[in-house]
């Protein structure tokens, strides 16, 4: 399952990043890394972008560069 079809509400961990370097990198640059614990806590009115919760601060996340996050639901 990939980060970007976790509805708003779900926890998951982030298993790996599927993003090549210049995406991946950003991803890492934003504190998106392997075994971070997430939570999905809304989808703008037209759903992108969407609202995680990344130990303890908020960042938002286009859905076109979610799905390149391979997740685990909790």
């Amino acid at each position: 399952m990939t980060l970007n079809e976790m509805k708003p509400g779900g926890a998951c961990r982030i298993r790996r990043l599927l993003a090549g370097n210049k995406l991946g990198q950003r991803l890492l640059d934003m504190g998106i890394y392997p075994g971070l614990q997430v939570r999905v806590i809304r989808n703008a009115p037209l759903e992108d972008p969407m609202e995680l919760e990344l130990g303890g601060y908020f960042i938002s996340l286009r859905h076109e560069e979610a799905r390149f996050v391979e997740v685990e639901p909790r």
